[in-house]
């Protein structure tokens, strides 16, 4: 299995550093370093006291936590969030609360997945026409329901 280096820096003493819960896990777990309430229907942008440096040539996924949206209906809401390589903000996660009760975030919570993947930079050629294929320009739901 490959490995990189991420670095991270802490932003405030209520960060926490993203950790792998298994040994197969793809994504290390990101947690909350503020409390927060997220009212039905509604979204937050939940701090993670955390910034990084994630090499070029790479990206870091943030993605919901399975469990928060089975059990609640919390999801990370622009799934999945980009952390590109020369970003070295604090990375903030954009929880969404489709459940019917307020949704508590406290601090030290796990919110959210973060999923480091590598990056392939496309060359755009523009053409004036595309090859045909059997689906063509058939898109949302062109092969049915089952």
């Amino acid at each position: 299995m490959e490995s990189i280096k991420i670095l991270l820096k802490r932003l405030n003493t209520n960060s926490s550093i993203p950790t792998y819960m298994t040994r197969g896990s793809s994504g290390l777990d990101l947690y909350s370093a503020e409390e927060k309430i997220i009212p039905p229907g509604k979204w937050e942008m939940i701090a993670t006291g955390i910034a990084v440096e994630i090499p070029q040539g790479y990206e870091g996924q943030i993605r919901s936590r399975s469990g928060l949206a089975k059990d609640y209906g919390v999801f990370v809401l622009n799934s999945p969030g980009t952390i590109d390589s020369d970003y070295r903000g604090e990375v903030k996660v954009i929880l969404m609360n489709l459940g019917s009760e307020p949704f508590r975030v406290n601090i030290g919570d796990r919110i959210a997945q973060l999923v480091i993947v590598p990056i392939v930079r496309a060359e755009i050629l523009e053409v004036e026409e595309l090859s045909v294929t059997e689906r063509n320009n058939g898109g949302f739901g062109h092969t049915g329901r089952r």
